[in-house]
């Protein structure tokens, strides 16, 4: 758990990293330019790390669905090296399948307005800039979103039907408590990026405003990575004893 928890983190960096200096920058200085180059490169690396950060809840969702379902299993099943293995195919599976949607954004010809009205260099506002035809692009976008939104989001249905079967059937109370709090901190993380997710890139972008969708941005590029650490933090009683006994050394000295 700790190490897929360690890869999530990896992933909240780099999107934090390529995303917020910039936005930051915008923001102090009422707009700010980009260059195609760099904006291209914002976009692939962006795109790859939330694609990396699905594949990497789907893998904590199949983890936790293991710790509960077959716990005497766990550390058979869910050995360090098919861990790394899991991490491995997450992060290449993330960089390679949007490598080709940003190979045919980057083909595309923008002949007219340059002004993003967005926070970042998104793919939807990005597309709306284009005088070539997108309608491919838009194809892409769909077919590539089947492997690292469909796929995932079905692991994480199936993985919690099972724990939710599994835990019902435990007779006492305090056992089912035990069980779900082990999931309770995944879950949120999973619905607040989900639920970001498939209102900007599920549901129709004509049902959104301007404004609403760079808040939904915001949400999951920002908010997210923010609160990620925090909520497993707090609901992980190994961590809070680990703050706790540092805090104490430095007492001490």
């Amino acid at each position: 758990m700790y190490f897929f928890i360690s890869q999530l983190s990896i992933s909240d960096i780099f999107v934090i990293s390529e995303i917020v200096p910039n936005l930051l920058y915008i923001l102090l200085n009422n707009g700010g330019t980009i260059t195609f180059i760099d904006c291209i490169t914002q976009l692939y690396f962006f795109c790859a790390c939330e694609a990396c950060a699905c594949f990497l809840l789907a893998v904590m969702s199949y983890d936790r669905y293991v710790a509960i379902c077959n716990p005497l299993l766990y550390s058979t099943i869910m050995t360090r090296g098919y861990c790394i293995i899991l991490s491995i195919t997450s992060w290449l599976l993330g960089f390679s399948i949007i490598f080709f949607q940003i190979l045919k954004t980057a083909k595309l010809h923008f002949c007219g307005p340059n002004i993003i009205d967005h926070l970042f260099c998104d793919i939807v506002p990005l597309l709306e800039l284009a005088c070539s035809d997108t309608s491919m692009i838009h194809l892409v976008v769909y077919v590539i979103g089947i492997p690292f939104v469909l796929i995932p989001t079905t692991i994480i249905v199936v993985s919690y039907t099972y724990i939710i079967l599994a835990v019902l059937r435990i007779s006492s109370s305090t056992g089912r408590q035990k069980a779900f709090s082990t999931c309770s901190s995944h879950l949120i993380v999973v619905s607040i990026f989900y639920w970001t997710i498939f209102s900007i890139y599920v549901v129709p972008s004509k049902g959104l405003t301007n404004t609403l969708s760079k808040i939904l941005s915001l949400l999951y590029t920002v908010f997210t990575p923010l609160i990620n650490p925090m909520i497993y933090s707090l609901r992980n009683k190994d961590i809070i004893k680990a703050v706790q006994r540092t805090f104490q050394k430095r007492v001490i000295w």
